[in-house]
């Protein structure tokens, strides 16, 4: 539940920051300062073999994903890739249903070790789950950051699984944002 007042806000955020719970492909438990590490270098490696990150993300996590592939770009040097261009993802939407939006650019554009990362508050939206598949198919690398339950199918699907355990939107998305920021910039500083 939210809190009434911003100093109860800023607690529970502190307190969900340092709750994250973090997974391998195997489902084996890592420690957020271990997992963050791991990230930054899949950011790391993937910017010294000049491969590229497709970024997901629907709503809000669109926008996280958006801002993340900027600071990929302008401050890591890192290539990177958002499907959040409107002509595209709407004919997608239309012709192939919207399960399809992010499964298809994915197939599309994603080669082997390239890095796929996905923001979904649910972790079970079928756009993000469907484009974790193709990511997959396709021999991706891949960094899912979800929240609410703690068996979403992303958090299953990826080979580095960050899970915020809240059910409130704004505290998951701001958790997804601020390891997003701090994983960007450690990596532009590597």
């Amino acid at each position: 539940m939210l809190q009434n007042n911003v100093s109860g806000f800023f607690k529970e955020l502190s307190e969900i920051l340092l709750s994250i719970e973090v997974t391998d492909g195997q489902g084996a438990s890592l420690s957020l300062d271990v997992g963050a590490e791991a990230s930054v270098q899949m950011m790391v490696e993937t910017k010294s073999a000049n491969r590229k990150v497709l970024l997901a993300g629907n709503g809000g996590s669109a926008a996280i994903v958006s801002h993340v592939q900027n600071d990929l770009c302008k401050a890591t040097g890192v290539r990177a890739m958002v499907f959040t261009e409107q002509p595209l993802l709407t004919a997608m939407a239309n012709d192939n249903g919207y399960g399809s939006v992010f499964e298809w650019p994915i197939t599309m554009w994603a080669e082997p070790k390239d890095l796929v990362l996905t923001v979904s508050s649910s972790g079970q939206s079928e756009n993000i789950v469907r484009g974790l598949k193709a990511a997959k198919e396709q021999g991706c690398t891949i960094i899912t950051l979800s929240g609410f339950k703690p068996g979403n199918a992303s958090r299953q699907l990826g080979d580095l699984n960050f899970y915020v355990p809240s059910s409130v939107y704004a505290y998951v998305e701001t958790a997804h944002m601020a390891l997003a920021h701090y994983v960007s910039t450690k990596a532009a500083n590597c």
